[in-house]
């Protein structure tokens, strides 16, 4: 891997409304002018949640942008060619996937649906928090590696690391 070149990164999730949309936001930020990070989604909802939408807005990210898709999208002969495809949720990881042009590396760093949290809005809200505060610490973490040192295989070792150990590092940033 090149450490001079922009790398295309796509977070799947299934249905590109919250989870993916912040991993997208937070690459975004942290990999500014080294990553380009999209997102997109097996079965989109075709919107991009409301809480995803007001904790991003709160964190001070621009949101105009954002927008539910399908994955589709990314799998044309004119679509960038990918160089990393994260999946965030379990429902996504075990769908068959499109055939994605570069022929990128692949990982599943899944976390929990905050949209599927029930109970009064601030307990969905903290849902969202912990969520974006997990992906946050993967993500700080990809963006921290040195591309250009690695192999392929450690590469794929480190990214599939990151994805296991998501939960914990997030958990000892948040104490």
């Amino acid at each position: 891997m090149s450490a001079k070149r922009v790398y295309n990164v796509l977070f799947l999730c299934t249905g590109n409304s919250a989870r993916s949309i912040m991993a997208e936001s937070l690459l975004s930020r942290w990999g500014t002018g080294r990553f380009r990070a999209f997102s997109a989604g097996s079965h989109p909802t075709g919107i991009v949640h409301p809480f995803a939408v007001e904790l991003l807005k709160g964190m001070n990210f621009s949101t105009d942008d954002l927008r539910s898709k399908s994955w589709d999208e990314f799998a044309r002969p004119d679509s960038p060619p990918l160089d990393f495809v994260f999946t965030v949720c379990d429902k996504a990881a075990g769908e068959a996937c499109p055939i994605w042009p570069g022929q990128p590396i692949t990982a599943h760093w899944g976390v929990e649906d905050p949209a599927a949290v029930v109970g009064p809005d601030a307990k969905r809200r903290d849902a969202f928090r912990k969520i974006c505060s997990e992906l946050d610490a993967r993500i700080r973490i990809f963006v921290s590696l040195r591309l250009e040192d690695l192999d392929e295989m450690a590469l794929q070792r480190r990214l599939d690391d990151i994805g296991r150990s998501g939960s914990e590092v997030a958990d000892r940033e948040a104490s």
